[in-house]
Parts: structure tokens; sequence; C-alpha cells
């Protein structure tokens, strides 16, 4: 068990470059994770909102109970920059339709679990990232389809209900088990060593279905990879600064504006994939377009996270010599 909960400690730390690594190495070695379709890509995305219920416990349905305001400013953040960019996107740098398509797709996804790792890393507001992620996620099943219906519907046909229905199957469902087992269990020693290894295998998961859609469309990532990247990128850092400035407007701490940031900036792509190969199995891009980002909100956000925390570094830097300069003056 030691061992295991090293490893998961292992993965969850370099998630960003894990999850490269496996997407490079998967486009050379295809049939690795050839077996991650159809509904073994969905129970391997539910197992990682699974993981992500047995974080939860009573006390965090009451910090947002006690905190709405700051639910609802990263609510009404999370559904609305990332939907409105992508689309702006789609029409600024005219991606082509099954490309505008998938990068919607993730902007009306949830948040992603791996951005509470990445508020942790950065000294932001933990509890604060696990309540936007857990409402974001309960408010999923109803804001992805009609968000998508509402902006992809002109030039898609969208299954609005049968979206519903899967984000309840691969996401409330799991996190409801999830939650039950914790509520059950946590007081178990044996409980609390098992959910040390948790981290890892979300992270094995979301590799699992980062490996499956390469494996699948290795080659018209390459092709068409700059134009879809180019449109992930900005999408996402757009998010990032918006995130960061709606909490500047709410007037947040500064852990929380760094929270909110990640919060919005990273979307839960692993989802947005697994409903790309479900509700558009024609058009492959769409998928290839949610495993870009799955790759790259893994890496950026990390990325963020080493950026506040050199701030802080500096800063402290900067004080520290600022006060020293004061002394020697008063001597």
């Amino acid at each position: 068990m030691k061992f295991l909960q090293a490893v998961s400690a292992w993965l969850a730390k370099w998630t960003p470059i894990f999850i490269a690594a496996v997407a490079v190495g998967t486009y050379f070695a295809p049939g690795v994770f050839g077996w991650v379709r159809g509904y073994t890509q969905t129970a391997v995305l539910g197992v990682i909102m699974l993981t992500m219920g047995m974080t939860l416990k009573s006390e965090d349905f009451r910090i947002l109970a006690s905190r709405p305001l700051d639910m609802v400013v990263g609510a009404l953040a999370q559904f609305t920059f990332m939907p409105l960019i992508a689309w702006t996107l789609v029409r600024v740098l005219g991606l082509p339709r099954e490309v505008g398509v998938g990068l919607m797709l993730v902007g009306c996804c949830p948040g992603g679990v791996s951005s509470n790792i990445m508020s942790f890393l950065c000294k932001g507001d933990v509890a604060f990232s696990v309540g936007m992620t857990t409402v974001s996620t309960l408010a999923a099943p109803l804001m992805t389809p009609f968000l998508m219906l509402w902006l992809a519907g002109e030039s898609v046909d969208v299954d609005a209900v049968g979206m519903f229905k899967s984000i309840l199957v691969v996401t409330i469902m799991p996190i409801a088990v999830g939650y039950a087992l914790n509520t059950a269990f946590e007081s178990r020693r044996g409980y609390r060593e098992v959910m040390k290894v948790m981290p890892g295998v979300a992270v094995l998961g979301l590799a699992c279905i980062v490996g499956g859609v390469v494996s699948a469309h290795g080659e018209s990532i390459v092709k068409s990879g700059a134009l879809i990247f180019a449109g992930v990128f900005l999408h996402n850092s757009l998010g990032y600064v918006l995130g960061y400035l709606s909490g500047v407007a709410a007037r947040f701490s500064r852990p929380k504006r760094r929270t909110i940031s990640i919060e919005v900036g990273m979307q839960n792509a692993g989802l947005a994939t697994v409903l790309a190969g479900k509700h558009f199995p024609t058009m492959p891009e769409v998928a290839v377009a949610s495993a870009v980002s799955c790759v790259w909100h893994s890496v950026s956000g990390a990325l963020l996270a080493g950026v506040f925390n050199a701030a802080d570094a500096l800063a402290m830097k900067f004080s520290g010599s600022h006060s020293l300069r004061h002394r020697v003056a008063e001597k």
C-alpha cells in the first residue's frame, strides 16, 4: 500500500508530463490504448468521477451553503466565459465545423477535477475549488446540453436529452456513490489509506482517455494539430485571464482569485471526449479537439500554478530586500 501511495503522489505531482508522455507514446504505439473505446471509455470517466466523489464530505456541502455568493460568481463565470469564448474563437479563427464543435463542447463542460490539485499547488482556496467543481459538475446535466444546443445547434444536430442522460450516468451517479462511500467509511483507517491512492487512479484514468482518443485519431491530430492547438490554447488562456478578472471584480482574496482563474480555465475535457465519441461519432475532429484540451489543460494548469508560486517568491524576495534597506536607512 505504501508503494501504491508513493506512485499516486508521484502521478499527482507530475500529471502534465505524464499525460503528455502518454499522448506522444500512444501516437507511435496506438495499440496500447486501442481498448479505450465506447463503453470502456465511459466506464473510465466514471471511475475518475468516483474518485472525486470519494473526496467529498458533508463539511464541503456546508461550505457551499455558507458561501453561496462565491459559488454563484464561480458558476456564472464557468458557464458564460468558456462557452462564449469558444463560440467567438470559432468565428474569429474560422475553425472548421468539426473542430469548432469540439471546442464549444469543451467550453460547455464543467470544471476539471485536476483543477483542485492545481489550486492546492499554488496556495489557492482549495475548499472553494472543490465547491466550484462540485457545483459546475452538478449543473452540467442541464447546462452542457442547453449551451451546446444554443451555441452549436444551428450547425449540428445536438441530442440535448441524450447528452443530459450521458452526463447523469458518467458524472452525477459516480460522484453520488463516491460521496456515500466516504460518508460510510471515512472514519476507518483502511479506507483512509486507500483514499491516498485515489489521486493516482484519477490521473491514470485521464491518461487512458487521452490515450484512447490519440489511438483512434492520432493522424488527424497531427494533420490539423496547429489549428486545433491554436484554438485550445487561446480558449484556455482567455479562460484563465477572465476567471482571474472576475475574482478581482468580485473583490475575492488572492487565493480565491487564483482558484477561480484555474477553475474557469480548466475544463473537464475528459467528459467532453466521452461525449464527443458518443454523440458525434461521424465527426472525429470533435473528439480530437477534446483530446488536445485534455493534454493542454493539465500542462497549462501546472504552468499557471508555477507562475503564481514564482510571483509569491518574488514578492517575498522584494519584501525582504525592502525591509533590509529600510533597517539600514534607519541605522
